[in-house]
């Protein structure tokens, strides 16, 4: 079975001097010929399919707006452009097109590297740098066509409170976000929505958390949340801008980090899933990390060591998450 992937860099979806801006891509775009997976073409969403996780009502107003643009429609600050609807449609479109390939048995496990990112976006709002909600719309388009159990995880250095917002009430619905705690947005703590207890996972970290932090969360929140959840897919909110020398944001993950997250977040899909697993792009603003972030995902997916290691280990100590790690555990009532 083929790993496949689609790329859509939606070039005319730039604001001056803004840092979500199709640079992002610059470095890995030349690196895609070489990989071992099969390039596919993104399908464009439809307004129905976007509104499977938004309010209609948003889906229109933001065809409208982008028809007078380019203007800023958020504090973060979210920006439109006259074509940033449509390319908003084909980023969600390239993630629903990756996520059916999975699921018909057409491909093992996918990438879509999109943008304009997606997990920042509410179902009334866009925000944070996010037009609509590119995993939600794909997760919920997966339970609208059989599956009865999906769970998205987030290693975006910031919180996905978008997708929380999407999942918080639907019980076929699992989230586990971490994310740095106490930058954009400031949502995301461990007590969010008790009714939900095992099902949506925060996991707030301290800054510089690193390599080694991210291999327990994986190994002691990850791990038993998907065993107990059973989701039939996994869907990865994959934000390069966990990399130490992002230049927004202060959490401390390498290279090597990404592949190991990623590797383990492959072998829970294996192991609980039949192997389908879609990793999704969201930040990341520094191009070189993007590059070599996605090209370790795509030697997890394809079950093949490092390539090419960047040598880029984090300067800064990993930071104690011995507390955070027994709290969360304790909330969510996962033995330890």
């Amino acid at each position: 079975m083929k790993t496949i992937f689609t790329f859509v860099p939606s070039k005319t979806h730039e604001f001056p001097d803004h840092p979500e801006k199709p640079g992002r891509l610059d470095v890995l775009e030349p690196l895609l010929a070489s990989v071992d997976a099969e390039r596919i073409e993104a399908v464009r969403a439809t307004p129905e399919q976007i509104a499977l996780a938004h309010d209609p009502q948003l889906v229109k107003s933001i065809a409208e707006v982008c028809k007078r643009g380019p203007g800023i429609i958020d504090h973060a600050p979210t920006y439109i452009t006259q074509t940033s609807y449509e390319d908003a449609l084909l980023a969600a479109g390239g993630v629903i097109t990756c996520a059916r390939a999975v699921l018909n048995g057409e491909a093992q496990n996918a990438f879509a590297i999109v943008r304009p990112p997606g997990h920042h976006a509410e179902p009334d709002r866009a925000m944070g740098f996010c037009i609509f909600n590119n995993i939600a719309i794909a997760a919920r388009e997966a339970l609208a066509n059989g599956l009865q159990r999906v769970m998205v995880i987030d290693y975006d250095a910031h919180h996905g409170n978008g997708t929380q917002a999407v999942c918080v009430d639907d019980d076929r619905f699992g989230f586990i976000s971490t994310h740095q705690w106490g930058i954009y947005p400031g949502t995301g703590w461990i007590n969010d929505a008790p009714h939900a207890k095992g099902r949506l996972v925060n996991v707030p970290l301290h800054e510089f958390a690193g390599d080694g932090t991210f291999a327990r969360v994986a190994d002691e929140i990850f791990k038993p949340v998907v065993e107990s959840f059973r989701p039939q897919m996994l869907l990865i909110s994959a934000g390069f801008d966990a990399h130490w020398n992002d230049p927004i944001t202060s959490l401390g993950l390498s290279t090597r980090g990404y592949y190991e997250i990623s590797k383990k977040l492959v072998a829970l899909a294996d192991e609980h899933c039949g192997g389908k697993i879609v990793f999704v792009l969201e930040g990341g603003y520094d191009p070189h990390n993007v590059a070599n972030g996605a090209m370790a995902v795509f030697d997890a997916l394809t079950h093949s060591p490092l390539k090419k290691d960047a040598g880029d280990p984090s300067p800064y100590p990993d930071s104690d998450h011995e507390s955070r790690i027994h709290d969360i555990l304790k909330w969510h009532g996962i033995a330890q």
